[in-house]
């Protein structure tokens, strides 16, 4: 199989490759329907990335279970392909910002990381630090930048991660496959949108997985994976 290369560093500032290949790509609109969107992107290979991708997003919304999503990527290719994806929800609860809402992340280990958020050592157990959110608790003064793996899942397989106040806000669940979340509280952004709401980001692999090969997967030509997750609506 050949190896992915240097990536444009899309975060040039901290000489980063971040939030993947498609971000700011021209995807299709395959279909819609009132409660139900689906766009298609064909990854004709990147700079560092020399694979062929067929991706496939769909978004359903309903009453009973919210928001929905499932992502399908296939090799078009002539070989092996390395693969992960990840999403980039924010959590928003009643609050104007989430020091006093309470978060629950159903992790057991969170990834140390380096200035550039770079992993800088071996998954960590949470208990005895500030990032043990495996009861709901406020969020308080804590700074979120990690990922966390290790996930405790229900009887389905889904592991669910929510940030309430007052009764009130959001639940997201990620599906079988999805091995990482990354949480983000936002304090690197603009004043208008710091703390305001909490990204959950189901991911299958972890950051740097290209060079570390850490929950990587591998797609055979021909192959096809499908990842799916939510968003529900707590309370209101």
């Amino acid at each position: 199989m050949a190896e992915p290369g240097r990536l444009d560093l899309s975060e040039p500032t901290a000489q980063n490759a971040i939030h993947g290949l498609t971000r700011w790509s021209a995807w299709s609109l395959a279909s819609h329907a009132p409660h139900e969107v689906v766009l298609r992107l064909a990854l004709l290979g990147r700079t560092g990335y020399p694979f062929r991708l067929d991706l496939e997003v769909e978004y359903h919304l309903s009453d009973a279970d919210g928001l929905t999503v499932r992502v399908t990527a296939g090799n078009a290719g002539t070989r092996p392909a390395p693969y992960g994806t990840g999403s980039h929800p924010y959590l928003a609860a009643a609050a104007p910002v989430v020091d006093g809402c309470e978060l629950t992340l159903p992790v057991a280990r969170w990834l140390p990381a380096d200035s550039r958020g770079i992993p800088s050592g071996p998954a960590q157990d949470v208990a005895g630090t500030p990032f043990d959110f495996r009861a709901a608790r406020p969020v308080g003064t804590v700074t979120l930048d990690h990922a966390f793996t290790g996930l405790d899942r229900d009887e389905s397989g889904v592991a669910w991660a929510r940030l309430t106040c007052g009764g009130t806000g959001a639940a997201l669940w990620a599906g079988p496959g999805y091995r990482w979340l990354q949480a983000f509280t936002g304090d690197t952004l603009d004043s208008a949108h710091r703390r305001r709401a909490v990204a959950i980001e189901p991911m299958t692999c972890p950051p740097n997985a290209f060079v570390t090969g850490t929950d990587l997967l591998t797609l055979e030509p021909g192959d096809t994976v499908t990842h799916t997750w939510g968003i529900q609506a707590i309370g209101g």
